[in-house]
């Protein structure tokens, strides 16, 4: 397929660099990552035996939920944001944390120094190029009880000339320890996880209009290795 764009000319789209991602999207509420996960991060958070827990949000827009989150985590938590763009809202260390930590990066190449017991990525992988690569490098960055969970349409992801990649890639995702809800069009899995896929990224299309969300999106383009 021609006209594939690569990280770099992605990264400078419009589609890409203005969407709204998760500039107003707040911890909970009507348009809240509760909402949106299924669950309230801080609780589970608070859940989790041990000590020093972590959450990594992914593509976090302006970092409001994790800055909201500063406020109510237990005392132990690292939050950690990251986003292609540097929109984040002013902010000063939380003193029962210290963070949130927000990273302006892409991604696709941006890694972490710890594993983490939450990652989340709410509607953000909608604009990332090698969707599957993401996903791969994102499941490894967990602990061993740790919890992966983001928004994932599958009619995003073609192979070939174009074909929906579909119920073929969820059965090698679900192969792999990785469930995909078809329905909230969501994926997750419980602990790290070694994901290879039989798919090669060659590019990004921009210009796959709007997806389930009513938002212009970003189609990634494979071929079967």
């Amino acid at each position: 397929m021609t006209g594939l764009l690569d990280d770099r000319a992605l990264h400078a789209s419009s589609v890409v660099a203005n969407c709204a991602m998760n500039r107003e999207r707040q911890l909970a509420g009507v348009n809240s990552y509760a909402r949106e996960l299924g669950f309230d991060p801080v609780a589970w958070l608070a859940a989790l035996p041990g000590e020093g827990v972590g959450w990594l949000d992914l593509c976090c827009g302006s970092g409001r939920a994790l800055l909201q989150a500063a406020e109510r985590v237990r005392a132990d938590a690292e939050l950690v944001g990251v986003d292609l763009v540097d929109a984040f809202l002013p902010h000063k260390a939380a003193p029962r944390t210290g963070g949130p930590v927000l990273v302006a990066a892409p991604i696709e190449s941006w890694t972490p120094e710890r594993l983490f017991d939450l990652i989340t990525c709410v509607h953000g992988l909608h604009y990332v190029g090698d969707k599957l690569g993401v996903l791969g490098r994102v499941v490894s960055w967990l602990t061993p009880g740790g919890r992966f969970v983001a928004d994932l349409d599958l009619d995003s992801v073609r192979v070939g000339e174009g074909r929906v990649a579909g119920r073929r890639l969820a059965s090698h995702l679900r192969a792999a320890g990785i469930d995909y809800d078809g329905r909230r069009k969501r994926i997750s899995c419980a602990g790290a996880r070694k994901l290879s896929l039989p798919y090669e990224y060659l590019g990004a299309d921009d210009r796959a209009g709007p997806n389930y969300t009513g938002q212009p999106a970003v189609h990634s383009h494979y071929r079967p290795k």
